[in-house]
């Protein structure tokens, strides 16, 4: 397979860079390790040394490219609009080829493509959970349905479900409707916040929508992606495209309350396919169908004027805007159409700021940055006032989580499907 650096011209990308530094500001990297290396203009300009041959990807380089948080803020700024997120997933691919990719990495990856072997020992996990660690209970009267968190060394991670979300229902969830949909859940929230799934499913019952669960649907192939496992991008992919292709017809839609994986499945399947047009084409054929949850919600179906009939609760929300949401996939009003119509939203000061989840790498080799990132972003959440921070992804929920927790903050995180699930029950 060709690198995307054969497509994303890496000397071009160097080339067309005007060095102007509107990406500096609002690169979350540099805003934590204020060096020019370390700035989306500095890749660039590396990136454009190690195609033209002045610059070999040693270990000093693979630290530098691993650094990139992919928050896409660059890209969002930049008067050119130069694909630094995309020219560094590739770089990352080169890497790997070069100097592998870490054990524990391979083991995480080899369970993304073994849906099977990952239920398996998610099942032991819960079981060595509930006896191996010590279990902190969220205290909060408003959230009695939410998962225990697991604290280990300080660091707030998110527990396992007694059983997935695809294992807890059956394929075929009939509500009496005309309509049908198709549920992608996500890794996260299948296994760990396993309420999502449960409150989707929720709102398309009161809503009359028949819902269908492919149980053989794989990670979309994200953490691999940005890790640059291509491999395992390569094998995801195409099975869940293949998988797709054959109920694709059947449903209206196959919404997805996740960011990450909504972008992966829409976007990225293009990016990634780029030198293999059979697979690019046949993932464009579904983009059409792909959303979403809340994108999906209000845009298709009576869910906001439902939601107006419903009384309004006292909690006060602010929203965290995903990077794989607003800045890939232009989603940020739905989510607040939605929500506001039952819950108070103060906004942050900038909720299109990066949480600083970052990915597979930053979150373990590099979590010093992550934690950086982190703290800005728990301070803004708490200065707002609120009691519920929101946001349609469960990396940022799992990186958020982490950094109220380090700032001791009562703040307590929840995705809006949830929010919105608990609205119409009142």
């Amino acid at each position: 397979m060709t690198r995307q650096g054969e497509l994303f011209n890496f000397s071009a990308t160097s080339d067309a860079c005007i060095k102007c530094g509107k990406c500096i500001p609002v690169c979350t990297i540099h805003n934590v390790n204020a060096d020019e290396v370390t700035s989306p203009r500095g890749f660039i300009d590396l990136l454009g040394a190690y195609q033209k041959g002045d610059l070999e990807l040693d270990k000093n380089a693979k630290d530098i490219f691993e650094s990139c948080f992919l928050c896409t803020n660059c890209t969002d700024v930049c008067p050119k609009a130069l694909p630094t997120d995309m020219v560094i997933e590739q770089v990352r691919a080169d890497l790997a080829d070069k100097y592998g990719i870490a054990w524990f990495k391979k083991v995480f990856f080899y369970l993304l493509r073994h849906r099977t072997t990952m239920d398996i020992l998610f099942k032991l996990g819960y079981v060595f959970q509930t006896c191996g660690f010590k279990i902190k209970e969220q205290t909060q009267s408003m959230t009695p349905r939410f998962s225990l968190p697991i604290i280990k060394k300080g660091r707030l991670l998110p527990s396992i479900g007694q059983a997935s979300f695809l294992n807890s229902y059956p394929e075929e969830i009939n509500h009496g409707g005309k309509r049908r949909v198709a549920i992608f859940i996500g890794c996260l929230g299948n296994y760990n916040y396993t309420q999502i799934g449960k409150s989707l499913v929720e709102i398309l019952e009161v809503l009359r929508i028949d819902v269908f669960i492919p149980k053989k649907q794989l990670c979309c192939g994200a953490p691999a992606y940005f890790t640059g496992d291509f491999a395992t991008v390569d094998h995801n992919a195409k099975k869940n495209i293949e998988y797709f292709e054959k109920f694709i017809d059947e449903v209206e839609a196959i919404i997805i309350p996740e960011a990450t994986c909504s972008a992966m499945i829409k976007i990225d399947y293009d990016h990634f396919f780029h030198d293999q047009p059979e697979w690019q084409a046949r993932a464009n054929k579904l983009k059409d169908k792909i959303f979403m949850a809340t994108e999906w919600l209000e845009q298709k179906t009576e869910l906001k004027s439902l939601l107006a009939s419903k009384g309004r609760s006292d909690l006060v929300v602010t929203y965290h805007d995903p990077c794989h949401a607003r800045k890939m996939q232009g989603i940020y009003k739905e989510p607040r159409a939605l929500v506001s119509q039952n819950y108070t939203i103060t906004e942050m000061s900038d909720p299109n700021v990066c949480c600083g989840f970052g990915g597979v790498t930053m979150q373990t080799e590099k979590f010093h940055y992550a934690q950086a990132a982190g703290k800005p972003k728990a301070a803004m959440i708490d200065k707002t006032g609120a009691q519920v921070v929101t946001a349609e992804c469960s990396a940022c929920r799992m990186q958020i989580n982490n950094s109220l927790h380090e700032a001791q903050s009562g703040v307590v995180f929840k995705n809006p499907i949830e929010l919105i699930a608990e609205a119409l029950k009142s």
